[in-house]
């Protein structure tokens, strides 16, 4: 099949297709070497050019200081749900965690294994569909942890939280790193898998202030030590170079967009349509709270199982993939994340018009 889709996959999710094309080249021969990105030595010149452009790129995407080190690590972002603890905590340290859905309480769960967990604030009650507005912190907490987007129940963070004075901040940013600015500096720690903003599976960017690697544990192996990585730029054992290459030209991709301020402004086009479509719909809405909506997963329902079951079939036929909930919620969830193309929102809302009328006609819908 020559002609692509629209990919609303949670993740691994959509790249940009100027990306993906020059992948395709360097699959075969990076740039006049001769030797395609996949063969080439970690230690050997071409892929260290890759690394060194990869990270002084992402620094300019965020605005990263020297004060930072930027990290490209294995073991997925849950790897780093027990990798913060257990080189900051001990069993006498208590640690926050702001818990808004599924991957903060499976950070909690890992945390508990190496010393106290506070939970400074949760929107349980509600089944993560809102952004607590306030926090209670412990008295002093070693550091302080949240997941800026809820993949599954499409919410998000709008403002940074603030932790008590001296806490490191600590961030779960996986499905929003790099979608609008971001104030690094407010930030001790900030990790994100790369499959959703930055590029394609096997790789977490760990962008981590240099004065926590000194403070980290050092009585751990050495590939669970942030130093071990850093001391050698990633390179202490062979990285994940593939998905290093790709997110650096993610990073270029970004660059040319505008940077966050362009990406912020493409993302609210994008989710503003959606969202204005949910909010006028008489079949679909939305289901996170309006004040906490996430501008990369919009979720809703039909308020009948099986009317979504048959949206999720509808759209499929029209060459949509990747709409189907998660299964711990069910109904729709449409990832639209940086290099999803506007034209696909479109596309989704006119499918959606389509099937509301035809639904309207046949008198199904829900009162």
């Amino acid at each position: 099949m020559s002609q692509r889709i629209f990919n609303f996959s949670a993740g691994p999710a959509v790249m940009p297709e100027e990306v993906l094309k020059q992948a395709q080249d360097d699959l075969w021969s990076l740039g006049k070497s001769g030797i395609g990105v996949l063969e080439h030595s970690h230690r050997g010149k071409a892929f260290s050019s890759v690394l060194q452009s990869a990270i002084a790129d992402c620094r300019e995407v965020g605005g990263i200081s020297d004060d930072y080190e930027i990290l490209f690590l294995s073991g997925g972002a849950s790897s780093q749900f027990y990798m913060v603890p257990m080189s900051f905590l001990t069993k006498a340290d208590t640690a926050d965690y702001l818990v808004t859905g599924a991957w903060s309480k499976k950070a909690v769960a890992d945390a508990k294994r190496f010393g106290q967990v506070h939970v400074a604030c949760t929107s349980d009650d509600k089944n993560f569909s809102y952004i607590p507005e306030t926090a209670n912190y412990s008295a002093s907490p070693k550091y302080v942890h949240f997941t800026s987007n809820n993949t599954i129940f499409g919410t998000e963070f709008r403002a940074d939280p603030q932790p008590p004075q001296g806490a490191p901040l600590i961030c779960d940013a996986s499905s929003d790193i790099f979608s609008r600015p971001i104030d690094v500096s407010k930030y001790g720690l900030i990790y994100a898998g790369a499959q959703k903003n930055l590029g394609p599976a096997g790789a977490t960017l760990v962008i981590i202030r240099k004065d926590l690697v000194e403070q980290a544990s050092s009585d751990l192996p050495v590939m669970l030590q942030y130093r071990t990585h850093a001391k050698d730029d990633s390179c202490y054992n062979t990285p994940p170079a593939f998905t290093i290459y790709a997110m650096g030209l993610v990073f270029k991709w970004i660059l040319k967009q505008g940077g966050l301020k362009g990406m912020a402004a493409r993302n609210e086009d994008k989710a503003s349509k959606l969202y204005g479509f949910l909010d006028k719909s008489r079949l679909f809405r939305g289901t996170a709270a309006a004040d906490s909506r996430s501008l990369m997963n919009v979720t809703f329902v039909t308020g009948d199982a099986k009317l979504d079951e048959e949206f999720i079939a509808f759209a499929k036929e029209r060459s949509f993939d990747g709409l189907k909930g998660h299964r711990s919620v069910g109904g729709m969830r449409a990832s639209i994340y940086n290099a999803f193309p506007p034209e696909g929102v479109d596309a989704l809302i006119a499918a959606m018009q389509e099937f509301e009328d035809s639904a309207d006609r046949a008198g199904r819908i829900p009162s």
